[in-house]
This record gives structure tokens, sequence and C-alpha cells, in this order.
């Protein structure tokens, strides 16, 4: 007898974050003859004025969309805007939503643009028996991974610095690095140096002032950012830094606060050294791939910005 379940779970979006996001959609109605599209013009139609009547429903249907299809999430629907062309007997349906979450609205936005076409329908087939429904299809979307995510690492080089008395000295074994590399790699950063140093201030000078001098990209420290005694990694990496970054340390903490209410207790430092980007991040495992996801890939614009200062 088999025990296993079949589940069906909707997509963990929880560790994405919320922006911008934009959708445009299309469906077509196609009428049979010149005297619909004029009892549309003219708001002769029985059942009331078409365009207005469908517009209302199209907002609906989007409002609705989660209720009806189970892998879309609940979201705020923060704009709406319904446009129609009309080409000969065809009428374009233009269906544009906009909200700021952690997913897109694409599928509101076609489902909004059906609504419009199948409830103008509805409305026509008492004078038109011949009106039909095709092309429904995305025309536009932005923001979430297709417009901020687009940023490869490929050609970067990164340094990977574990800060931690106890990995250093064998009694436990280093994850946070690790997560770390992984999401870098994921971007296409290369890796050309991961080391595991105790929580010294001397050697984690020595490890930012040396790697920056080097030809890698990205610097990037884990450990040594919480409030024990022995986390010294910012106090030790803010002096070196010729220029802060406290949008990337606000990012990383914001990100972190949302998920968890001690991110805001994390001390994590962002900063340039010689045109090198140094990264202090926690030394948690969770609190590394957290930082990561809240940065990365977006955080690599900088090296386009960058490069304009180098020579």
């Amino acid at each position: 007898m088999n025990n296993s379940t079949n589940q069906h779970n909707m997509v963990d979006i929880t560790h994405k974050s919320s922006t911008l996001r934009t959708a445009t959609a299309q469906a077509i109605v196609k009428v049979s003859k010149q005297e619909t599209i004029d009892a549309i013009n003219n708001k002769t139609v029985p059942k009331g004025d078409v365009f207005e009547m469908s517009r209302a429903a199209g907002l609906l249907g989007i409002k609705q969309t989660p209720y009806l299809l189970p892998d879309c999430h609940p979201l705020p629907i923060e704009f709406t805007g319904v446009a129609y062309q009309i080409n000969g007997l065809e009428i374009t349906i233009l269906m544009t939503v906009k909200t700021i979450y952690k997913t897109g609205v694409e599928v509101e936005a076609m489902h909004g643009a059906s609504v419009i076409a199948l409830n103008m329908y509805d409305m026509l087939k008492p004078i038109d028996k011949q009106v039909e429904i095709g092309s429904i299809k995305l025309l536009e979307k932005r923001g979430g991974k297709s417009t901020f995510h687009k940023k490869s690492g490929a050609g970067l080089k990164a340094s990977v610095i574990v800060c931690s008395d106890t990995i250093s000295a064998g009694q436990k074994e280093d994850k946070a690095g690790k997560a770390i590399i992984k999401k870098l790699k994921e971007c296409e950063v290369s890796i050309g140096e991961y080391t595991i140093i105790p929580d010294e201030k001397d050697i984690i000078s020595e490890k930012a002032i040396t790697n920056s001098q080097k030809d890698f990209d990205l610097i990037i420290f884990t450990g040594g950012t919480g409030l024990s005694p022995r986390d010294v990694t910012p106090e030790t990496l803010t002096p070196l830094f010729e220029r802060q970054i406290p949008g990337i340390e606000e990012a990383i903490r914001s990100y972190g606060q949302t998920r968890t209410p001690y991110a805001m207790l994390s001390r994590s430092v962002a900063g340039i050294i010689n045109n090198t980007l140094v990264l202090a991040l926690p030394g948690s495992t969770k609190g590394a791939e957290e930082s990561m996801e809240a940065i990365f890939p977006a955080v690599l614009h900088i090296y386009g910005v960058l490069k304009g200062e180098r020579h």
C-alpha cells in the first residue's frame, strides 16, 4: 500500500522583495458587422454602455484572480488601466495592472482582459450572433526578476572570508561561507578565494587591504557583525572604507527585519576599498543567506557605476 501523499503547494515567495511590478495584457473581440461597432460607440446596445460596463467587469475580474486560479497569490492591486482600440470590426482591449509586491501581475492583467472580452460578448450577443474572442496574451511586464535581476556577475571574481574563532580552530563547520558561495555562483561570480580566519582585527584588516589590491572585484566577510566582545569585523573594516554605502547596509537589515525581529542587532557594513566592493555579513547561516538574497544580484549594478572610475 502506498502511503505517500501528493501535495500541491503555492510557490514560496517569502524570500522575495517587494518591487513595483506592472503588466499589460490584451484580448481582441471581433464582431461581424459595422452596425455592432456603431451601437457600441453610440451607446445603443440594449444591455447598456458596453465599454464602461466591461471595464467595471474587468476590474472585478482582476480582484477575483487568486480566488479562481489556485496558484495565484492574493496581492494588493494598486492601479488598473483599461484602454480600447477599434480597428475595423476588431476591438483590442488593453489592460494594465500595477502593484508593489513580491510577485508579478501578469495573470491578473490577462484575467482582467479576458473578463472584459467575455462581458462584451455577453452584452453584444443579442445584436450580433457571431462575436469572437481571440488573442489573449501578455504584451509587457516590468519589475521583479526580469527587470532588476538581470545583472550577471560573469567576469567578476570574489573572495569569501569566514571570520570565526571556533570555525578557524576546527571546532565547528562553516555553513555561512558556503551559502554565500552558492549564491555567488548562481550570479555567475567566480570564487577566487575561500578562507577561514579568527576574529582578529589585524588579520581581518590585512585580508581586506591585500585582497582589494589584488584582482578581486568583491570581498565578502561573514561573521563578527554581532555584539559579542569578539565581534570586531565592522570596527575593523569601516576605517578602511574610502566610501561607505549605507543603502546596502539598510537593504540587508530591512530585508532581515521583516523575517526575524533580531536582524536589527546585526551590524553589517558595506563600502569601497581600492574600487573593490567589501561587504561584512552576519556569521549565522540564515543571516548570511538572507543578506545575500536581499542584495544580490541587484548589487552587481555597482560595477557598471565603478567602471567609469577605473583606469
